[in-house]
């Protein structure tokens, strides 16, 4: 080595046992399916692979459903490649090293993404939630960057229920599309505590702990996700305690009807940790209404004097916390105006808002089946008119809602209050993540 020559040390992610038998098991295969449970290891497996090859001068496609999952990624590799590092453009999507190698980062939302690019090795990140045309990017925009090089694929994700038409599904089931599987519940991970494995185990529903961690594709179908007998005790609603530790809600409003008025809903929950630390979280009352999006900051204060009644009826410790509204559509006037006059409203938190509709269900599943979430007399007993029908449209949207619906999705049912559920239940309780 000269005296103008000087070593630099890369750091690559120390594989686990079972990520060095996938390995192993993806050595000299072309075509490669990983499909591992939560916390297995797959965000360092994949900028193992994606690091490796650039320091050796390849050139290597990361492809992720959105942004959210893509950017992780990218930080990761930037990170390791940082002393080897020529250029870089989260921006651009971009990262050039001095060995002549490259990593470019393209989400599946653009369904060109890679067309004229080539590439040595392609990975294809949480690839079950890729949109349903996956497979037409895949053989037409994907798969060809790979022809110059005889190049490889990795598609590495958790499953998304027992769906033939989803792509990942299909190439862990058919073998016609040439992919070699490796499967990888979260338990192969030894870093990850058995006893806390075996708690979510019998603390989850079923479904989810085998699909979330069994990484097993599950048929959600006909399923009752949110059951009424969780929120129920023998059959009956509960009277929440006198003494609760807060009073809050959750408003969800957005424009799905199309008739130029807004579908908004609003749970009131109170939380009791101190008196009935088993069951924490009551949904003590509920709205929904259709309402021009104008009006809505009229309604607005309402909330707040529902919940300031709620309050002192609950003899709440800390009082109300105010409204948590979600920051879309009409969400955003409401937060603005809230903001302007000094109402206790604030948004909910993006990394909530940002997840779809069943994967925000799952990450606070758990919750409901231990029966942590019970619903008081008023909430169980109310009735209103909404979109010409009188019925209790809290238990019937939360209790009506199944995993992967796509007839649901199609014909736009009314969902704004099991939206409310879902993010008031992570707000009060906590979801998967542990935020």
């Amino acid at each position: 080595m000269s005296a103008h020559q000087h070593e630099l040390i890369i750091t690559l992610p120390t594989l686990h046992a079972d990520q060095v038998l996938a390995y192993a098991k993806m050595r000299g295969q072309r075509f490669f399916a990983l499909r591992c449970g939560r916390r297995w290891g797959k965000t360092d497996f994949e900028a193992t692979i994606g690091c490796d090859d650039a320091i050796k001068g390849l050139r290597v496609g990361l492809f992720a459903p959105d942004y959210k999952r893509l950017n992780e990624t990218y930080a990761k590799i930037e990170e390791i490649l940082s002393p080897i590092k020529k250029s870089a453009s989260q921006t651009a999507g971009l990262i050039k090293t001095t060995t002549n190698g490259l990593v470019e980062f393209w989400t599946l939302q653009d369904e060109s993404a890679g067309r004229s690019r080539k590439y040595h090795t392609v990975l294809i990140d949480e690839a079950a939630f890729a949109k349903v045309n996956m497979m037409d990017i895949w053989q037409r925009a994907i798969k060809p960057t790979l022809l110059d090089y005889r190049g490889r694929c990795i598609a590495a994700s958790n499953t998304a229920g027992d769906d033939p038409e989803n792509f990942f599904w299909q190439i862990c089931n058919e073998a016609r599309h040439g992919f070699v599987e490796y499967h990888a519940p979260s338990i192969k991970n030894p870093y990850l505590p058995a006893d806390e494995i075996e708690r979510l185990r019998l603390t989850e529903h079923p479904l989810v702990f085998k699909q979330e961690y069994e990484a097993e594709f599950v048929d959600w179908s006909g399923v009752a996700f949110f059951s009424l007998d969780k929120m129920l005790i023998d059959g009956q609603p509960v009277q929440p305690p006198m003494y609760m530790d807060v009073v809050f809600a959750v408003i969800d409003t957005a424009t799905k009807t199309g008739t130029g008025n807004d579908g908004t809903g609003c749970i009131y929950f109170g939380l009791s940790k101190a008196v009935t630390p088993q069951t924490p979280l009551y949904v003590l009352d509920y709205e929904l209404m259709q309402i021009e999006g104008s009006l809505l900051e009229n309604w607005l204060p309402t909330v707040f004097q529902n919940l300031e009644n709620l309050a002192a009826r609950y003899k709440a410790r800390r009082g109300s916390a105010g409204a948590l509204i979600e920051d879309k559509s009409s969400g955003m006037v409401l937060l603005q105006q809230a903001q302007r006059r000094n109402w206790p409203a604030t948004p909910i938190d993006t990394k909530l808002t940002a997840m779809g509709k069943d994967e925000r269900a799952i990450s606070v599943s758990g919750h409901h089946y231990q029966g942590r979430v019970k619903l008081s007399p008023e909430a169980f007993n109310k009735t209103l008119l909404y979109k010409g029908t009188t019925r209790n449209h809290l238990i019937s949207q939360v209790t009506g809602f199944r995993v992967g619906d796509k007839e649901a999705i199609k014909a736009k049912r009314p969902d704004d209050l099991l939206d409310c559920y879902c993010y008031g239940l992570s707000v009060g309780l906590g979801n998967a993540e542990g935020w």
